[in-house]
């Protein structure tokens, strides 16, 4: 059931992407470029999913289960440190240079997008990079500790 359940979610999500036009790059950085041809169409659809995503998340803090019965996993961390910080900036130039985030990228990629596939390419890179770093920080602080 909750292998069902996340193929529908990823589904819908893809659909609103591509329905919303924000599978496009050039729709997402015509929306980064305050300074030229800004299109505000993607803080439409941010207000969008934010308007869902509140009462979504607000049930579910009162929650123990999901609504098929899994046991609910919310982010605990609530401080902000450099390591949050970097990633943000790191994601946030991604994103301004390639016009794709994660989820879009994968729906440009399922659309034939080749674009999307070095993006895909690269964020799979960098995933491993920062596996690779993660165990050697953890190794470390074992060593330390």
């Amino acid at each position: 059931m909750q292998i069902l359940t996340s193929l529908l979610a990823g589904l819908v999500f893809g659909f609103g992407l591509i329905l919303s036009g924000m599978a496009d790059p050039a729709k997402v950085l015509g929306f980064l470029d305050l300074a030229g041809a800004w299109d505000p169409s993607l803080a439409l659809v941010m207000g969008g999913a934010i308007a869902v995503g509140l009462p979504a998340f607000a049930l579910a803090r009162r929650r123990k289960l999901s609504l098929i019965g899994a046991p609910m996993r919310l982010p605990t961390l609530r401080q902000i440190d450099r390591r949050l910080v970097g990633g943000s900036v790191l994601f946030g130039i991604g994103w301004g240079i390639a016009g794709f985030c994660p989820g879009p990228a994968l729906v440009a990629l399922g659309m034939g997008k080749t674009q999307a596939l070095v993006f895909v390419a690269a964020m799979l890179a960098g995933m491993l990079v920062f596996e690779l770093l993660e165990r050697r920080r953890r190794a470390a602080l074992a060593l330390a500790g």
